[in-house]
């Protein structure tokens, strides 16, 4: 990205950025305090790349800002609320909860969340010798992405453990909870907090495979497969789903539609998002993506069944293609290709 990066069409981390630009140092870093890591380093790497932003975008972001505060909420009435809800419609519920929780339970950060803000490594060292069960809720307790490098760092026997107990895994009660963190809080700063209470489960599991690395995530899963079938089929069809083939690289979806019938592949996107119908049609040539869109529109209600068949089917064939090297799926770990 050059130096002199101007956002032609702004979206809500570059608006954010903006907006933290223009409050200056102190005000920004009383806000940056009350985000988590993912988020800073999102809004963190947007303000650093930030040059020459226009008169008109900052009056844009600071009218939007100002519009949404004064039709949302009074100053003092009802905060509560009105920060759950902002927070919840901005980062999803998910995201959301732990931010929640740190900004109005007094912006403390729990020994758990101590642990977002280190390399997987450190994390990983850090609960190299805890109890299994332990290593489980903390890999669960953490972002998918950095659960995944955390993995990387174990040999496969204790990834298969971890992965298996993350799987089953569905609630903690509060006091083991505030006991792990009252252990953590012994190597970190921080104060305790137990409202979280509900992590892993064979989702939570997915979502971390999809980050380890190929060639791991391969032989874990039929290790997986060797223990519990039902349990790795399971995992497998939550670890990557229709929504993802978004992330798949042009030639990548081209190689794909050449698999996948017109009739299939109408179904399939009568139930899909804007993001990967405009996908599909970028990747098709322009009679084909006409042809497509009058089918589309031609096409009556469906039953939901009949697309989640559809969708299914796409699915199938696009995880056949990658394990035969014909295509790579997007939002899984691995070398990049050249």
């Amino acid at each position: 990205m050059s130096d002199n990066r101007i956002p032609t069409k702004l979206n809500k981390v570059d608006k954010a950025a903006i907006l933290l630009l223009s409050l200056g140092e102190t005000d920004a870093a009383q806000v940056l305090r009350h985000l988590g890591p993912k988020e800073v380093q999102r809004v963190g790497t947007a303000m650093a790349q930030m040059r020459n932003v226009q008169k008109a975008q900052i009056e844009q972001v600071m009218g939007e800002f100002v519009e949404i505060v004064g039709d949302q909420t009074s100053l003092g009435v009802g905060s509560d609320s009105y920060i759950r809800k902002m927070l919840t419609q901005a980062l999803g519920e998910e995201k959301a909860g732990g931010l929640i929780d740190r900004i109005l339970l007094g912006g403390n950060t729990s020994g758990l969340d101590s642990l977002k803000w280190m390399e997987p490594r450190a994390v990983a060292d850090v609960i190299r010798y805890e109890h299994p069960q332990i290593q489980a809720i903390v890999v669960a307790y953490l972002d998918p992405d950095q659960a995944g490098e955390v993995l990387n760092h174990f040999d496969h026997k204790v990834r298969l453990d971890i992965v298996l107990r993350v799987s089953s895994l569905n609630t903690v009660q509060p006091a083991a909870l505030k006991e792990l963190n009252l252990i953590l809080e012994k190597q970190f700063s921080g104060n305790t907090s137990t409202s979280r209470a509900s992590l892993g489960g064979v989702k939570r599991a997915a979502d971390i495979m999809n980050y380890l690395d190929s060639s791991i995530e391969g032989q874990l899963m039929d290790a997986i497969r060797e223990v519990d079938e039902d349990l790795s089929q399971q995992i497998e069809d939550l670890m990557f789903v229709f929504d993802n083939l978004a992330d798949i690289d042009d030639r990548g979806i081209q190689v794909l539609l050449r698999e996948v019938s017109s009739d299939v592949l109408v179904m399939a996107l009568k139930g899909a998002d804007e993001a990967i119908k405009e996908k599909i049609f970028k990747n098709m040539s322009k009679r084909a993506g006409e042809l497509l869109r009058d089918d589309l529109e031609a096409k009556g209600p469906v039953r939901v069944s009949d697309v989640e068949n559809a969708q299914k089917e796409i699915l199938t064939i696009a995880r056949r293609m990658a394990e035969a090297g014909e295509i790579v799926l997007g939002g899984k770990g691995g070398e990049e290709m050249i």
